[in-house]
């Protein structure tokens, strides 16, 4: 299994280039989830505008996200953003960190915007599930991130847990399937000595579950299904720890559609292949038809015309 990285490999290695060697630029480009950003000089060659278009910018403001990037990026953060984009971090060249860890580690930090926006909901229900275990009741309000057309996260703290939800399409027959026996491993994969301590994942198709069915609007339909991961109390103990858990958690969905196109690739491959396989068997059992040499009774032979 390939496991997808949380920055993005644009932003960083773009910025370590034009470090070493500043020009002119104007790049657009787009990540998972359908976000755009954009990488452009427009006052200067050593001054960078890194900017940002995300579906659900206006929830993610409600969860805090204003303050976490002014956490991670401090005066980088621009006030107003570039037109047409949610937020934009200025990055003067001139004055990033000396050539080595420090430097890479501050090109990492760019290239994780989109990483850090998406995790405001989860940092804001890891706090809400400590409040509510030091309460010993109540329930965390429920917030969804519409970051797809049709697809939600879902994240809802508890006073011993914090409940993850995706709801995710499959457009095609095969996908579902392919699908639901990739997620039915997750299941069963939490069985083994080994990962007992991994958070408890749930599958359901079509039905939602319990923490989200009373809201209006669900999909009833045999396309869709929801994946519930349900995260407890070490899964974010300390915050390294909480840290890899969102990193991980953000690029489920991408993971699964990834590796669903990547088995039917797989099966599309030995299939081509035991056809060709066939195809040779069968050409080897054709039989050549046998030629008569047909002579006349004065042993002249005979040509058909």
């Amino acid at each position: 299994m390939i496991l997808l990285e949380s920055h993005n490999y644009i932003i960083q290695t773009t910025l370590a280039e034009k470090c070493v060697k500043p020009s002119s630029l104007d790049v657009q480009f787009v990540d998972f989830d359908g976000v755009r950003f954009h990488l452009s000089t427009p006052s200067s060659k050593t001054v960078l505008l890194l900017s940002m278009n995300i579906r659900c910018w206006d929830e993610l403001v409600k969860y805090g996200v204003h303050d976490l990037l002014q956490r991670e990026y401090g005066t980088l953060v621009k006030a107003q953003a570039e037109p047409d984009y949610h937020v934009s971090l200025e990055i003067d060249l001139e004055q990033v960190p000396p050539e080595g860890e420090e430097r890479d580690a501050f090109f990492k930090s760019a290239s994780l915007l989109k990483r850090n926006a998406l995790a405001a909901p989860f940092e804001v229900a890891f706090k809400a599930q400590k409040q509510l275990e030091a309460s010993g009741d109540g329930q965390g309000d429920l917030m969804a991130l519409h970051y797809r057309d049709e697809e939600v996260i879902y994240v809802q703290a508890s006073p011993d847990r914090v409940t993850v939800i995706f709801s995710t399409i499959f457009r095609e027959e095969t996908d579902r399937i392919v699908g639901k026996v990739f997620l039915q491993e997750f299941v069963d994969a939490r069985r083994l000595p080994t990962i007992q301590s991994a958070p408890q994942v749930l599958y359901t198709t079509r039905e939602p579950p319990l923490e989200i069915r009373h809201l209006p609007g669900l999909v009833d339909s045999e396309d869709i299904g929801y994946v519930t991961f349900v995260l407890f109390p070490r899964h974010f103990a300390n915050p390294s720890v909480a840290s890899s858990t969102i990193s991980h958690i953000q690029l489920f969905r991408d993971y699964l559609h990834y590796h669903i196109k990547c088995s039917k690739a797989y099966l599309h491959s030995r299939m081509r292949h035991r056809v060709s396989e066939f195809q040779k068997v069968l050409n080897r059992a054709k039989t050549e038809a046998a030629v008569v040499d047909r002579k006349t009774a004065s042993g002249r032979s005979m040509i058909s015309r």
